[in-house]
């Protein structure tokens, strides 16, 4: 099939709508937007704090190495059409609309011109607000390749994750045959892009769940402030920065030589495993101080290691107790392995007994989750004293596609694409 889009700008919309022929989208640059520029695994972090755009095309997906905006909604969805055809177009006509988005511009004619007798193009919540570094990522869970004649191209390092100690997983917050991350430094700028893409979808998937996060917890900027949880400590210090290529290439990126053959349109891209972790807020803030410290393993007010003064002193992890939890997930204990996290906190209300529904909405990329999350998270699920006040409630794994290099592209093309 040919890509939906000319560039040349986006043309009358059908009178049905985005729900039945389609709407041939420009390939909208950011126009008057400060865009960030990425070149390559290079973030341009003085452009991400000046809060504009952030730059859509490049060879891997913004919203993994792009400095981490401070708020999310991730959205999981469930395909509804059997048509591959008809999914295919939903793909490229998402890529159109995420690629005006992420550019502060509305989704084809706005919410005010177009056809009256029609619905209009865009919502319009998010029409005069800023770009606000809104990116969007997108990935593949492993029952999607149950469908569409995929079965023999699902990616080797595509497993199913363990059950691990501990874990209640609920089923409306566990999989998804595909997911979205939308990031951005506005709630409802991130809130606007899965609400469009949601309806854009229409007919052909559905959110299976979602989940909103603020006041992230990790960063990927070099020498930024490490925030802090919602347990009032500083957790991965040591987390990959955008900058830092050599360690993107060797823990983040797919390889060439990754895979065989039925792997090879995931070059370039990368594994998300999402876990919802409920704290037992109550519990820990009933804890004395130095129990709480004894369980990370650092020092709650600067962050420092046992014995150090500073947050980014190397860590020695004998003076930790054995079960402390740095201790556990250090790459020293682990054979080296390293993830990169882009977890945020949430609070979804109360639970019905008086207790806050809150915690960390974890979010890790990593190179091959066989040897990255899975061995990690057994270790930590057997042996972290961290464990008596979380639990790990939702679950997903998605492979992460490369990224979309220019406006003859679109998410899912290596995938779908015969050519490609």
């Amino acid at each position: 099939m040919t890509e939906h889009t000319d560039g040349s700008g986006p043309s009358r919309r059908a009178l049905i709508g985005w729900g039945g022929a389609g709407l041939a989208l420009g390939a909208a640059a950011a126009g008057g937007a400060v865009a960030m520029a990425r070149t390559g695994d290079d973030p341009d972090p003085a452009a991400a704090e000046a809060g504009g755009a952030v730059e859509f095309h490049g060879a891997h997906q913004a919203g993994i190495a792009t400095p981490v905006q401070d708020r999310l909604h991730f959205a999981a969805f469930d395909v509804k059409t059997d048509d591959r055809e008809e999914f295919v177009r939903m793909l490229k006509d998402w890529t159109a609309a995420a690629r005006r988005m992420t550019a502060g511009k509305p989704v084809g004619e706005s919410a005010f011109d177009g056809l009256a007798e029609a619905p209009p193009d865009d919502t319009g919540e998010a029409m005069g607000l800023k770009p606000s570094r809104l990116t969007l990522t997108i990935g593949f869970g492993p029952s999607l390749f149950d469908r569409f004649g995929l079965e023999d191209r699902r990616p080797e390092a595509l497993v199913d994750l363990p059950k691990f100690p501990g874990d209640n997983l609920e089923k409306t917050r566990t999989g998804g045959d595909l997911c979205i991350q939308a990031c951005a430094d506005d709630p409802q700028v991130a809130v606007h892009a899965i609400r469009n893409l949601a309806r854009i979808g229409f007919g052909k998937v559905a959110v299976r769940w979602s989940q909103l996060g603020f006041g992230k917890t990790s960063s990927t900027t070099p020498d930024a402030q490490t925030p802090r949880n919602l347990f009032g400590f500083k957790d991965g210090t040591r987390n990959i920065a955008g900058t830092e290529t050599d360690r993107l290439r060797k823990f983040v990126w797919v390889g060439d030589g990754d895979a065989g053959d039925k792997d090879a349109w995931m070059t370039g891209g990368s594994y998300l495993v999402a876990r919802r972790i409920r704290m037992n807020i109550e519990t820990w803030d009933r804890t004395s101080l130095q129990e709480q410290e004894d369980v990370f393993g650092r020092d709650k007010r600067e962050g420092a290691p046992v014995g150090k003064a500073k947050e980014h002193d190397a860590p020695f992890l004998k003076a930790m107790k054995p079960d402390a939890h740095v201790r556990l997930a250090h790459p020293d204990s682990n054979n080296g392995i390293t993830i990169l996290r882009r977890g945020y906190s949430f609070t979804d209300g109360t639970d019905g007994l008086g207790r806050l529904d809150a915690g960390l909405f974890f979010l890790a990329y990593q190179r091959d989750v066989r040897e990255g999350f899975i061995p990690l998270q057994r270790k930590l699920s057997a042996h972290d004293a961290l464990n008596e006040y979380i639990q790990h409630v939702g679950s997903a794994v998605f492979a992460i596609p490369p990224g979309v290099r220019d406006s003859g592209d679109w998410w899912g093309r290596s995938l779908f694409s015969k050519e490609a």
